[in-house]
């Protein structure tokens, strides 16, 4: 009940193979380590230094329109949490 021996793997892998095609296996395959190098791209960009401007929150926004005009109402709109 222990690991299996290497020709166990190998019946295993000759059975797959049989299934699914080699053509299959190799588009999977390439599928795969596109994903991973995505996968590794991805966090490289994560580490690197912050945005430039980071996004400002809706209640943050200053218009100067309202500011010159006095006649408007300025309003915050707040969301549920």
């Amino acid at each position: 009940m222990g690991s299996f021996s290497i020709w166990h793997w190998l019946i295993v892998l000759l059975i797959v193979i049989m299934v699914f095609g080699t053509k299959k296996l190799k588009n999977i395959g390439a599928d795969l380590g596109g994903a991973v190098k995505g996968f590794k791209d991805g966090m490289k960009e994560g580490g690197s230094a912050p945005a430039e401007d980071p996004p400002v929150a809706p209640s943050q926004v200053v218009n100067a329109a309202t500011t010159a005009d006095k006649t408007t109402i300025d309003v915050q709109a707040k969301q549920k949490s």
